[in-house]
């Protein structure tokens, strides 16, 4: 497995102009909570320009699905698709999402996103109250362990 460089990832990204938002784990650790993760989980705008550049970006990360055994790229089609592609980089792991919680798309969350720099360029992060309604959303047990951390950097800014 490739060294994770979550930052090249996003560079890849915004260089092609792919219109996403970072969520997850990246996303709570770009609002400050100590949180460990192993993949950068990006909700993707699912349209036809769109695919295309994000498709041009992952030419250039050489991502092919982690779960099988030979190595495949993703499609054009699998990406207007809209939903959870899982692949491995040149960088790392990447989460390529049409929708997270219950359903909800790029477009749906969009205003509830801050520009937050990295780098040498901003990109779009998922609010931390947006974020801490995902994680409350999903309840799965590592949401659960993020959620009290999220919150407690919410407390901290507030």
């Amino acid at each position: 497995m490739p060294t994770p460089s979550f930052l090249r990832i996003l560079e890849i990204l915004e260089k092609h102009g792919v219109e996403f938002v970072v969520v997850g784990g990246v996303a709570a650790v770009l609002h400050g909570a100590p949180v460990t993760t192993f993949d950068i989980d990006t909700l993707v705008k699912v349209s036809d320009e769109n695919a295309d550049r994000l498709l041009a970006a992952l030419t250039d990360l050489e991502a092919r699905y982690r779960e099988h055994a030979k190595p495949i790229s993703p499609t054009r089609e699998d990406l207007l698709a809209g939903g959870h592609l899982l692949l491995m980089t040149n960088s790392g792991p990447l989460d390529v999402l049409g929708f997270v919680g219950k359903g909800q798309r790029y477009e749906d969350l969009a205003h509830e996103t801050s520009m937050i720099p990295v780098g040498g360029f901003s990109i779009g992060v998922l609010d931390l109250e947006a974020l801490i309604e995902q994680k409350r959303a999903l309840g799965r047990d590592k949401d659960q362990a993020a959620l009290r951390l999220l919150e407690a950097v919410l407390r901290r800014r507030r």
